[in-house]
């Protein structure tokens, strides 16, 4: 059993697979109705197509982007905390040290 598509879910999104139109029987060979279906019309409807559905992948990758920007800054400010206080570790293993040594010069 074969599914066909209909106009509201076709089988395929791509204006070059799907069927081409066919001309109404009810509608005179030679009508007033120019028919539009030329390759630039065709190409930019495409184009429109796939920029439609690369819109989702650019929001995703600019999502992305921000994410990585934010857990950069939060890995630089803990890296800035970690080393603020390993500095005042060792100012204190420098005062101790000074106090040890003017304790051992005073006796």
């Amino acid at each position: 059993m074969t599914i066909r598509g209909t106009i509201d879910r076709p089988l395929t999104h791509d204006p070059k697979k799907q069927a081409p139109m066919k001309p109404s029987t009810s509608e005179p060979a030679g009508s007033a109705t120019p028919d539009f279906t030329s390759t630039g019309a065709n190409d930019s409807r495409q184009n429109r197509t796939r920029e439609m559905q690369l819109i989702p992948e650019a929001l995703a990758r600019a999502h992305m982007h921000e994410r990585l920007h934010e857990a950069e800054q939060e890995r630089q400010a803990v890296r800035l905390a970690t080393a603020r206080r390993m500095q005042r570790r060792a100012e204190r293993a420098s005062m101790r040290a000074r106090r040890a040594l003017a304790m051992a010069v005073m006796q």
